[in-house]
């Protein structure tokens, strides 16, 4: 357990500084993105100006995932053909990759299904912007990663403890460190100028009921999210499956054939999950 109250752990998230650079990028990206004056090629040369984020992001969008493998030769011609929304939700995975790898591999196999199974389930519900959606899910558990590199010792201890409980993590994460992951993963959101209903989503999802700018959002990254972990896909830092919140299924709507359907395309569409690692 740390010895901290919310106000003084929140002032340490929003102060850590061994992050990547990335999220700097990201951040005057996300206002450039905001402007309507800028064009997307103008969007894209900026981002040409940074070679390593420039590179992974080729990658992913050369990628058999977004149908264009091999055709995308600059973050310009990436910007103009896939738009400013899309590009923004490969900025943020091409952002959380290295987080991840340095935190625990698990949870990136596990936030990265849970990306392309809401991206999934976001088309399926006719959103237009499901790489938000996309982004929402890659992103869900970034407080988890916080609290992994920031309070290793701590970390490990309340995931021990949730093993013995037989509960999840999220759980317990609230006695041993004051907020859990969802929180404090929104507090970085904040801090890095995302979308309001990207941060609701971190905020939210695993309390649907209470999202009120991103009800539909937040239920499809909460339903990935247990889908995720009842089909084992990757680590989320304990092995329990959560119950489903009873007011994501309403805003969602689906049946039980919708299920069916949506776990076959995922388990197809988390095929490319290799090709995606950067």
């Amino acid at each position: 357990m740390i010895d901290m109250d919310i106000k003084s752990l929140r002032r340490k998230v929003e102060n850590i500084n061994n992050l990547p650079t990335i999220p700097s990028t990201l951040k005057r990206i996300s206002k450039i993105i905001e402007d309507p004056t800028i064009s997307l090629k103008e969007i894209g040369n900026f981002i040409s100006n940074d070679p390593a984020l420039t590179t992974k992001i080729l990658k992913m969008v050369n990628s058999a995932f977004y149908g264009f493998p091999g055709r995308i030769s600059s973050a310009s011609h990436a910007t103009v053909l896939l738009g400013s929304n899309v590009i923004r939700g490969l900025l943020v995975g091409v952002s959380v990759f290295e987080l991840m790898q340095n935190a625990m591999l698990g949870l990136w196999e596990h936030s990265l299904g849970c990306a392309i199974t809401s991206r999934l389930m976001a088309k399926r519900k006719g959103l237009k912007d499901y790489d938000d959606v996309y982004a929402a899910g890659l992103l869900h558990d970034i407080g988890k990663i916080i609290l992994i590199l920031e309070f290793p010792k701590e970390y490990k201890e309340a995931m021990n403890e949730a093993k013995l409980k037989d509960i999840t993590i999220a759980e317990i994460e609230g006695d041993h460190f004051v907020a859990n992951h969802a929180d404090i993963g929104s507090w970085l959101a904040e801090k890095w100028l995302f979308p309001r209903n990207l941060i609701e989503v971190i905020r939210y999802h695993h309390r649907p009921h209470l999202s009120k700018s991103a009800p539909i959002e937040t239920a499809i990254v909460h339903l990935a999210d247990i889908l995720l972990r009842a089909n084992g896909v990757g680590f989320a830092g304990d092995p329990f499956v959560p119950a489903l919140n009873p007011a994501a299924f309403e805003v969602l709507k689906l049946s039980e054939t919708d299920l069916r359907e949506i776990l076959e395309e995922m388990e197809d569409s988390l095929e490319v999950t290799e090709e995606l690692s950067l």
